[in-house]
């Protein structure tokens, strides 16, 4: 290497690191390195370091644009953040506000319902409340139960409402039979929680639940074990569900003579504990307090509790009767026999609150 090649590398390697590298390489470890490839690689660093000077000449603004939507962009994600923040705040208030309307709404039920049940337990009309026991603490629970159901049935009947507005609206706009069949089922199947909500009331005090204290007046006079007559029913009913097929007809009116050997069945089996329980109460044989769920044979307390299964066999035979017509029947004829159903028992209770109102303004 010429002394003009030297000075020219040294010139050039303060400029570059990795030449200063190299240098150190060669100190330590004592590398020959000739002319040819010494060359070789200062003018191929030449070049690189031509090519970077001329790509930062020309990009010199690319980096503030860069920068600039790099900047951007957190500032747009925040804002969006917080967007989302007051909307779900906004969400949360407004379910909030819903809850505690809800809450207050049931409170003021539940207010309601214990006055009301108080004032028949001073006029003497509440039948459980003959039952008293403080000391064994069955009264309370006897009343503790009838309050849960009468709060439900209170939901149970809104529910109903409801239903038939919907149930009202799709006949009325011609939906398609299957959305129509989904409404069927979910209307029997509201009935069916009815039964089963009765079946516990009735454990807790069955004189309640067949005396019809939670139905109005008017829908009392037509009670039978708690509650329709099934073959009362299908008469009610069958006007409204015209024209019927031949098939259908013979179907109903079958259904209709089964329902009411049933129905017989079922009062003979009353009168008949009836009789027994008066015999067993007049011979002083009322049985204890204490075996009230699990009664000696032969007690006024075991005839009692032979009642929740009359109540119980009756809502079955009821639960069979609306599953049956819903099989003999078309998908839109069911449904206008459940419209038909729930709009006689909203004018029995209408009934009964007409006559409530009139008897109030001639006093």
């Amino acid at each position: 290497m010429n002394s003009s090649s030297a000075q020219f590398v040294t010139s050039r390697m303060p400029m570059c690191e990795p030449f200063q590298q190299i240098g150190l390489w060669g100190e330590n470890y004592k590398i020959n390195v000739n002319s040819n490839t010494l060359a070789s690689i200062i003018v191929e660093m030449d070049n690189k370091l031509d090519n970077e000077s001329e790509d930062t000449s020309q990009g010199t603004l690319a980096p503030c644009n860069m920068d600039d939507q790099e900047a951007s962009k957190p500032i747009d994600k925040i804002q969006r953040r917080l967007a989302q923040n007051r909307e779900a705040a906004r969400k949360s208030r407004l379910r909030k506000k819903a809850y505690v309307q809800q809450l207050e709404k049931s409170r003021s039920k539940l207010i309601h319902l214990e006055q009301d049940l108080e004032r028949a337990r001073q006029q003497g009309l509440y039948v459980g409340g003959g039952l008293e026991c403080g000391h064994l603490g069955f009264s309370r629970a006897v009343s503790a139960g009838i309050s849960e159901f009468e709060i439900a049935y209170g939901h149970w009947v809104e529910e109903q409402n409801r239903q038939m507005c919907e149930l009202r609206s799709a006949l009325n706009n011609h939906i398609s039979d299957i959305d129509l069949h989904t409404r069927v089922e979910n209307g029997l199947s509201h009935y069916f929680y009815l039964f089963r909500m009765k079946s516990t009331a009735a454990k807790a005090d069955v004189f309640y639940v067949m005396s019809g204290m939670w139905k109005t007046p008017a829908e009392r006079l037509f009670l039978w074990i708690g509650g329709f007559r099934p073959s009362d029913l299908l008469k009610v009913l069958g006007p409204q569900l015209q024209p019927l097929t031949d098939s259908q007809f013979y179907d109903v009116f079958n259904l209709t003579q089964s329902c009411q050997q049933a129905e017989d069945a079922l009062t003979q089996g009353m009168d008949k504990l009836q009789q027994t329980l008066a015999e067993t109460v007049a011979a002083g044989h009322l049985g204890d307090l204490v075996s009230y769920c699990n009664p000696q044979p032969g007690t006024a307390m075991e005839k009692v509790a032979a009642l929740v299964s009359f109540v119980n066999q009756a809502d079955h035979l009821r639960q069979e009767t609306l599953q049956q017509m819903a099989r003999i029947l078309t998908t839109r004829q069911a449904a206008r026999g459940l419209l038909v159903l729930g709009e006689y028992i909203q004018r029995l209770r209408a009934l009964s609150s007409d006559w409530a109102n009139r008897t109030r303004e001639l006093a």
